[in-house]
């Protein structure tokens, strides 16, 4: 059973940065695409940033150039660093991992990820 738990949530002003961490419960998370997704109130989840396991980063259009996703191998967790946090960020933020791999849109596409975490809160205030 992989087990995916998200931390670092919280609540900042406009402007602030948070970081994100995810950590799986599997030594071979690392063999997989894992990505982040957000999901506001009334609207659909939403594709955030996503890395492959060739290090290969994919990022909304949304948060390029704010957000930075990264993979600690040796600590089998996930981040992402975002930067200049806006009101229209504020979402529960969840961690999830592809069954196989992704490419190009793929990693995109919220159906090829398996296996989710349960979210964390973030709150921008304005």
């Amino acid at each position: 059973q992989v087990q995916l738990d998200e931390s670092g949530g919280g609540l900042v002003q406009a402007g602030d940065s948070l970081r994100l961490s995810c950590a799986a419960s599997e030594r071979t998370f690392n063999m997989y695409a894992m990505g982040w997704f957000r999901q506001a109130p009334g609207k659909e989840r939403q594709f955030v940033s996503a890395v492959r396991s060739d290090g290969t980063t994919y990022y909304g259009n949304s948060v390029k150039g704010r957000f930075t996703i990264s993979r600690d191998t040796a600590k089998n967790t996930v981040n992402l660093q975002m930067n200049s946090l806006k009101p229209e960020d504020t979402a529960v933020y969840y961690c999830a991992r592809t069954r196989g791999g992704c490419s190009g849109y793929e990693c995109y596409d919220r159906t090829r990820y398996t296996y989710w975490g349960q979210g964390t809160q973030v709150t921008v205030s304005s």
